[in-house]
């Protein structure tokens, strides 16, 4: 099918993105890497009036140090995320994850913020996002706003990004040191996940001083595993007491049912991959 006609312009600068937004009004849709919004126009399931392109503003891309933080721009791509050797030295989590979206054309368009702007449960990014306490920087007409990650994801595809706003960059704290692992389940190579685990860990002398542990498709919005997280605390790095703390993975979650796995699948494909997980980032 062929998307419905519409008006396209390209600011270089995120001050021109938001006087489009505005220009634009609720017609108006933000392209990154158009691996989400392409499709939905195709099928005409939306038909913008004008499409804005970020790809044309260059303070939008790249990875930097900030103190104890680290700071990617939205319009960075999975490709350049999964080469990036601060975030392998500091961020290893979302490296981990960013490496089994989709496929190598894919990783070339998408961006990370487009993935996490759309919110898709099942997608690879928020998870590992909400473990590592990302901060989303969100600008709009009267200046910018940080989001905490627990904050940002709202319900399906919905954030915390309002109208006539975009979101610039996203800030993780550095995790030297720590191990990482994304653990992820479909039915095909490049799909998305039924159920997956971020996972972080830190280990000192044998033991688990802190954990970090967040799940993809087991509810609307990504999950933490905190009770696992609890668990693991204090602990030595054997499988036995990881394997016992995963047990604890499905608490709090609402995993839906559908035509890939139900809901009890669901919540032990959870649990075995916990532990699959933390015990490779535990190295």
């Amino acid at each position: 099918m062929i998307p419905a006609q519409f008006d396209y312009v390209r600011p270089t600068t995120v001050e021109e993105a938001l006087q489009a937004l505005r220009d634009g009004g609720d017609d108006a849709k933000l392209l990154a890497g158009g691996q989400s919004l392409l499709p939905v126009l195709r099928l005409r399931m939306a038909d913008p009036s004008l499409i804005i392109d970020l790809g044309g503003i260059p303070e939008l891309r790249g990875v930097r140090e900030d103190g104890n933080e680290v700071v990617v721009g939205a319009m960075t791509s999975h490709h350049d995320v999964t080469r990036d050797d601060i975030l392998r030295q500091h961020v290893a989590l979302i490296q981990e994850a960013t490496k089994t979206v989709a496929d190598p054309q894919v990783r070339h368009r998408g961006t990370l913020g487009g993935a996490l702007a759309h919110a898709d449960p099942a997608g690879d990014l928020a998870a590992p996002a909400l473990a590592l306490e990302a901060k989303f920087v969100i600008a709009g007409a009267n200046g910018t706003r940080t989001v905490a990650a627990a904050d940002f994801f709202e319900d399906y595809f919905a954030t915390a990004i309002g109208e006539g706003e975009l979101l610039t960059e996203i800030r993780f704290p550095k995790y030297t040191g720590w191990g990482a692992r994304y653990e992820k389940f479909n039915r095909v190579a490049q799909a998305w996940s039924i159920v997956a685990v971020a996972a972080t860990i830190k280990v000192d002398g044998g033991t688990i001083s802190d954990a970090r542990i967040g799940l993809t498709n087991m509810a609307g919005t990504p999950v933490r595993a905190t009770a696992v997280e609890s668990a693991l605390v204090g602990q030595s790095a054997t499988e036995d007491n990881v394997r016992k703390a995963a047990q604890a993975a499905a608490e709090g979650t609402s995993p839906t049912a559908d035509a890939d796995a139900g809901t009890d699948y669901r919540e032990h494909l959870a649990r075995v991959l916990t532990g699959r997980a933390v015990l490779a980032a535990a190295g």
